[in-house]
């Protein structure tokens, strides 16, 4: 097929996705419907802006409108980044400050799909004592695998079901919002840990506070967590647009003390 006529697929597919008939999608694209049904027929060839202004209608991520550009036969339009790449270097150090402001709570950035990409001197010291000191030379590290294998933090959950239900439907969430088929893997990867499958015949327990905290035990050693994740707004780069700021916070007195008293003495208890 020329690229051309692969567009009016993935834009149907996209409209389909988003749960919006032709009349509502080019009601708020202002075009017609008529033009629409062409577009995605490819019986009308898109123009670059045309492509745009629906991508941006259908709040398609930037990594898909420069794939529905391609399929229309464009060059793509939003940059993807290396982190160390010069373009990047005032939002990197923006990004230093929130994990330095962070502390002495734990703070990550990760990817769209939990990849590690930099976390601040509180997180390595909470995973240290959690998990030990990092083999080295250290890997490639996915939050989300860590999180549901039964051979790193499972173990060390309390309430481990309950975290894992809220994050499988996060991350089955993020596939549907962003349509990638690395998404949709990284899902199904999830869900074939252990018990992972079980989880979504699950009813989600009563909560019994306003937040769901990570309730970590190691011997006796207790910390309670909840966590915000921030993005980055307007962001003009694929990168940018996909990296998340994960802060932790303490959810009780004792773990706000724990996480004082380390950073103070810069040494952990007994692993």
């Amino acid at each position: 097929m020329p690229v051309s006529s692969a567009f009016g697929p993935g834009l149907r597919w996209w409209r389909m996705h988003r749960g919006q008939s032709q009349l509502v999608l080019a009601g708020v694209a202002d075009i017609s419907q008529r033009h629409l049904s062409f577009l995605e027929s490819g019986r009308t060839a898109p123009s670059r802006d045309m492509v745009l202004r629906l991508a941006a209608t259908l709040d398609v991520p930037l990594r898909q409108q420069n794939a529905l550009l391609l399929a229309a036969g464009f060059a793509p339009v939003w940059r993807e980044s290396e982190l160390s790449a010069p373009a990047l270097a005032e939002v990197m150090r923006a990004l230093d400050h929130m994990l330095a402001q962070q502390e002495p709570y734990p703070a990550f950035v990760v990817d769209r799909r939990w990849n590690l990409l930099r976390a601040n001197a509180a997180a390595g010291r909470m995973t240290t004592f959690l998990l030990g000191p990092p083999a080295e030379p250290a890997g490639a590290v996915n939050l989300a695998d860590a999180l549901m294998s039964p051979n790193v933090l499972r173990p060390l959950i309390v309430n481990w079901e309950e975290v894992a239900l809220y994050f499988l439907r996060g991350v089955q969430a993020d596939a549907l919002a962003d349509g990638t088929a690395e998404t949709a893997e990284l899902a199904r990867r999830l869900a074939a840990y252990p018990d992972a499958a079980t989880l979504a015949h699950k009813v989600p327990a009563e909560p019994h506070g306003p937040v769901l905290a990570i309730h970590f035990r190691k011997d006796d050693t207790s910390l309670k967590l909840f966590t915000t994740i921030a993005t980055l707004g307007t962001a003009h780069d694929v990168t940018l647009q996909e990296i998340r700021i994960e802060n932790f916070f303490p959810a009780d007195a004792a773990t706000a003390r724990l996480f004082r008293d380390w950073t103070s003495a810069e040494t952990l208890p007994a692993t």
